[in-house]
C-alpha cells in the first residue's frame, strides 16, 4: 500500500508529532487552515468514515478520547473544532481516516 499516513504512522516520513501512542498519531498539519492545525490519525489503515465499523470502531471511539488532551498539548485553550472529509465530493486529500483539530483562534462560522 502507498498510503502516505500510514507511512508518517510507521515512521517512515518524519512528522512533527503532537501525541502518539499503540493506537494513533496525532501531529502538526504542513498546510495549515488555522493558526493551530493538528492531524490525528489511526495507525490502522482505514481509507474514510465509509469504513468505519464494529472490528475498528475503538481505535476512532480511542481518537476522541484523546483528542482533548491533544488539542491542549498543542496549545488550544478556548475551544477547537474537528472535522473530517469523506470521499471525493467531500474533498478527502489523503485516502486514510483523519481528523482535523483546529484551533488556536476564533474560527469562521462557515464551513466553506
Amino acid at each position: 500500500m502507498d498510503c502516505i499516513f500510514c507511512k508518517i504512522a510507521n515512521g517512515e516520513i518524519p512528522s512533527n508529532k503532537v501525541y502518539e501512542d499503540d493506537k494513533i498519531l496525532a501531529f502538526y498539519d504542513l498546510n495549515p487552515q488555522a493558526k493551530v492545525h493538528v492531524l490525528v490519525i489511526p495507525k490502522n489503515h482505514i481509507s474514510c468514515a465509509d469504513e468505519i465499523n464494529e472490528a475498528n470502531c475503538n481505535d476512532i471511539a480511542h481518537i476522541f478520547v484523546k483528542i482533548p488532551g491533544i488539542a491542549r498539548l498543542a496549545g488550544i485553550k478556548n475551544g477547537y473544532r474537528v472535522i473530517t472529509n469523506c470521499g471525493e465530493d467531500g474533498c478527502q486529500s489523503v485516502k486514510h481516516l483523519h481528523y482535523h483539530v483546529l484551533g488556536g483562534e476564533k474560527l469562521s462560522e462557515k464551513m466553506a
